[in-house]
């Protein structure tokens, strides 16, 4: 069993019976009493980050996550459709596990993260920054740039986003899958 002399950013734990992946820590040893860390933990299954010291020396519960390559075929009623990358395999995953969904499109790459003991995806993760084709989007007022003004926008997988006034329909844009943005133009 590992210690907390073994916590790390990203690293996978048994904490209160949940999964949850270390955000942040930080060893503190003040000046009188006993050293100890204090941590950021996110629960993989609600999304809640939580905040919790552990002394100096504590066991935790290391567990084994891995991050498997795979791609996006289609969505039925019962979820969305991944095939892995290697072994062809294919997986149903329901859209709670998928942190932007609104952004995936056919063949598109996607990595799931799988606990390795049981075999069970835990969450499916986008590439951080996607290209898409504007299929919808009002034109444009020349002149009207003195602000920051934005207007919508929808993209080819029906999702929308706010974009700047020079952006017209048929251009690619760049989208932020973490903050649900627009990014920049794609050339």
């Amino acid at each position: 069993m590992a210690t907390t002399a073994d916590i790390r950013n990203g690293l996978c734990i048994d904490f209160n019976g949940d999964l949850c992946y270390v955000v942040e820590f930080q060893h503190v040893k003040p000046g009188k009493g006993g050293a100890f860390v204090r941590t950021k933990l996110k629960v993989i299954k609600t999304g809640k980050v939580l905040q919790n010291t552990f002394l100096s020396g504590a066991k935790i519960d290391i567990q084994r996550v891995e991050r498997r390559p795979y791609q996006y075929l289609y969505k039925d009623e019962s979820g969305y459709n991944f095939m892995h990358n290697e072994t062809f395999e294919q997986v149903n995953i329901p859209e709670e596990l998928i942190n932007s969904p609104q952004f995936l499109k056919e063949g598109q790459s996607v990595e799931i993260v799988v606990h390795a003991e049981t075999e069970s995806p835990l969450f499916c993760e986008l590439p951080a920054f996607v290209d898409l084709l504007i299929t919808y989007t009002e034109p444009g007022m020349r002149g009207n740039t003195a602000t920051n003004a934005q207007k919508q926008a929808t993209l080819e997988t029906g999702a929308t986003v706010n974009v700047p006034l020079f952006i017209n329909e048929g251009e690619k844009i760049r989208v932020d899958t973490r903050t649900n943005t627009y990014s920049e133009r794609v050339k």
